[in-house]
């Protein structure tokens, strides 16, 4: 029996796991079986940190929500104005608010005058 290289289609996967790790530092982009190891762990921490990417940014918008309310002189916290938010079937997100809080304070002003009358 003759002996099989394989040489044309582990070479072409090998440089297809090359091509994702050409940006690694040291051995992580020169040994296959590192890279193997590093390109499971990259994609690990991508499919981790998108979502807490999201919950960071969440917690940012809230914060920012709640200093603006508070800044306002407006006498209720965060959880209240939203609440009220609700009540009057005002659809906006957190990620609206925390716009309007840092762009147009004086808009974020009306709104909860108009969620207390």
């Amino acid at each position: 029996m003759t002996r099989i290289k394989r040489g044309c289609i582990a070479r072409r996967r090998r440089t297809k796991i090359r091509l994702f790790a050409s940006s690694f530092r040291g051995a992580h982009s020169r040994l296959t079986r590192t890279i193997t190891q590093q390109k499971i762990r990259a994609l690990f921490s991508a499919y981790r940190d998108r979502g807490r990417q999201k919950r960071y940014f969440r917690r940012l918008w809230i914060t920012r929500i709640n200093a603006a309310i508070r800044g306002n002189l407006v006498y209720y916290s965060y959880n209240i104005f939203i609440h009220n938010l609700y009540k009057k079937q005002l659809l906006l997100n957190r990620k609206i608010l925390a716009q309007i809080a840092i762009l147009n304070r004086n808009c974020l002003s009306m709104i909860s005058t108009e969620i207390i009358k």
